[in-house]
């Protein structure tokens, strides 16, 4: 992998890129180039501008700073919302380098609508990260365009790696991979909801009740992390014969939670697919 990355240009900085951009920052790995991120309004763009060797341009203020940022970048980041993806492609088109490397961080929008408006000749990766990238441990999904070099994906992975792992997929299972990594962190802190519910009805007050939940669940993802054990193994080692867990379990297994899981994802993927089709 490089010891350095190329210029970046976070075109749309928000919570997902903003994370990937501190990722690059923390992490030490030279920029050659430097790093640029856009942002909407002043305030937001006010809070990068503190980190080392960024600029950061509020677009209500330099309207022109997206263009800008994309002359200057060899690696553009696409962070703005799905829906607005076709016009931000339409304005940065004409100025993008030809050497350029387009990253999408957009959810559900296809490498075919990128080459639509930039052009077939230019290097497309589409990714998916989720939101532990905000503390470094992150999952992030990426597929290559068909021209991306083997450059321009190890470029992607290190940058992404500095906020976590990275999985590399045909484009085809991206949406699949979003309903995983993408939107499970959303169904961890879903299930500590109701754990942390359930603790209340039993009579414990919520401080106490979400202390137990939460730590619950940070502890025995811990605990698989350093093990190096199988969850199923880990589960099986908690549950002991006609004990307590093992009754709790059998309920969990009589509401078909697989079922449930599978009809979940299933319904994240169908919306996936909306939003590539809205965003043609």
């Amino acid at each position: 992998m490089p010891e350095t990355l190329p210029s970046l240009a976070f075109l749309g900085a928000g919570s997902m890129g903003g994370a990937i951009l501190r990722g690059v920052v923390a992490s030490g790995i030279p920029v050659d180039g430097g790093i640029v991120a856009t942002n909407r309004t002043a305030q937001k763009a006010a809070e990068l501008a503190e980190l080392a060797g960024v600029r950061s341009i509020a677009l209500e203020e330099e309207p022109d700073g997206n263009a800008r940022a994309a002359a200057q970048a060899r690696v553009l980041l696409v962070g703005v919302k799905p829906a607005m993806v076709p016009d931000l492609l339409r304005e940065i088109a004409p100025h993008a380098r030809e050497d350029a490397i387009v990253i999408s961080l957009a959810a559900g929008v296809t490498l075919r609508t990128f080459a639509s408006i930039l052009g077939e000749g230019v290097t497309v990766l589409r990714s998916m990260p989720n939101t532990p990238s905000l503390v470094g441990r992150g999952v992030t999904g990426l597929a290559a365009g068909a021209g991306a070099s083997d450059e321009a994906v190890r470029i992607a992975r290190r940058l992404f790696e500095t906020v976590g792992t990275v999985i590399e997929v045909p484009e085809d299972r991206i949406d699949a991979l979003s309903t995983i990594s993408g939107s499970g962190p959303a169904y961890v802190f879903l299930l500590i909801e109701e754990l942390t519910r359930a603790a209340m009805a039993d009579g414990f007050d919520e401080a106490d009740a979400r202390t137990m939940a939460e730590g619950t669940f940070i502890g025995a993802a811990a605990l698989l992390e350093q093990s190096g054990e199988e969850p199923a193994e880990l589960r099986r080692r908690v549950t002991s014969p006609k004990g307590t867990t093992e009754r709790a379990i059998a309920v969990l297994q009589k509401a078909d939670l697989s079922g449930v899981f599978r009809e979940a994802t299933a319904a994240a993927l169908a919306r996936a697919k909306e939003l590539a089709a809205e965003s043609v």
